[in-house]
């Protein structure tokens, strides 16, 4: 075990040799059943002092890859990574509030999202998948804006200057950014939605999540509002996700030609968990709303067709919870 604990803590590709008879995914699912680093040091667990300083050192990387996720609704989460929170989509209309979007189409949300922003906790940088709908931004979350770090869409930095802290980015661009002290990088991922519109995902890394057993570093994925589109499928070329927040609920528009389905169903979410091969699937976005299609009961029988219950992560509103 000290050997393995010094290949991990020190050489992190011999865990990916044959020397050691211990793996890297056997280890990764030894830590599984941890919680914090503090566990390992109960008494009888690990014979060596040194080894119980780097598997505790290991099990914290391990663990900062995988976030706390504090759903508020809609589409606007806060994703809690070592420390960092990072903020999605900003909505905080109460319940009854619409938006008409001409053609016919009115916006209506039915609850009222979980947390208020006076009682958000101190947010580092915000993902604003895209700035001109108002499920995804409206009044009260453009409070937020000003003097933090936004990563949007081109257009969005575009429609949303001067706020010199927006970024906006194109598809798979990658900008790093330093955050209470900790380096991130953030990717953006290609998204379909409206057409005429700009809409963009991301990909969180850090070099404090490690990397996948092939190298790959590990990522947190949170799509945006999109369909399920094939060029998605070059994410796990690059990165190991290991939790993928997927907006949902089959939202549909209505346009000249006919109703457009404009964000996931749960059979393109489950097509897309296992083309990313992602570790967790963490649905959100499928309540709240008339122009959503599907539901949270909906999901569940779905994600049970399609056999992927066991890696689905369901979210409470306003409730902390760690996706591992």
């Amino acid at each position: 075990m000290d050997r393995f604990c010094f290949g991990f803590a020190f050489e992190p590709h011999i865990w990916r040799s044959h020397k050691y008879h211990l793996g890297y995914e056997a280890f990764q699912s030894w830590l599984q059943g941890f919680t914090n680093a503090d566990q390992i040091r109960e008494p009888g667990l690990l014979t060596s002092g040194f080894c119980t300083l780097c598997i505790a050192a290991s099990l914290a990387e391990f663990l900062s890859a995988y976030p706390t996720v504090i759903h508020i609704g809609t589409a606007t989460a806060i994703f809690e990574i070592d420390g960092i929170n990072f903020l999605t989509d900003p909505f905080f209309s109460p319940a009854g509030t619409t938006w008409d979007m001409g053609g016919g189409n009115v916006l209506k949300n039915t609850e009222t999202p979980a947390l208020a922003l006076e009682n958000l906790p101190p947010i580092d940088a915000i993902l604003l998948s895209h700035e001109d709908h108002p499920d995804n931004l409206d009044e009260l979350g453009r409070r937020l804006l000003d003097g933090r770090h936004v990563f949007t869409t081109m257009d969005g930095a575009n429609n949303l200057a001067p706020r010199p802290a927006v970024r906006g980015m194109e598809p798979w661009k990658t900008v790093p950014v330093v955050l209470g002290g900790k380096q991130f990088e953030i990717t953006a991922t290609p998204c379909q939605h409206l057409p005429g519109g700009e809409c963009t995902g991301f990909i969180i890394t850090s070099k404090e999540f490690g990397v996948a057993a092939d190298g790959k570093p590990n990522a947190i994925y949170f799509t945006g509002d999109t369909v399920y589109i094939d060029e998605l499928a070059k994410i796990p070329e690059k990165f190991h996700v290991v939790c993928a927040v997927m907006n949902l609920g089959s939202a549909f528009a209505g346009l000249p030609d006919g109703p457009l389905q404009i964000t996931m169903d749960g059979k393109q979410a489950a097509h897309l968990f296992r083309t990313i091969k992602a570790d967790y699937l963490v649905p959100m976005h499928y309540e709240s709303w008339g122009h959503f299609t599907q539901f949270g009961k909906d999901l569940v029988k779905v994600f049970e067709e399609e056999s992927i219950m066991d890696k689905v992560r369901w979210l409470s509103p306003g409730k902390s919870v760690k996706v591992q």
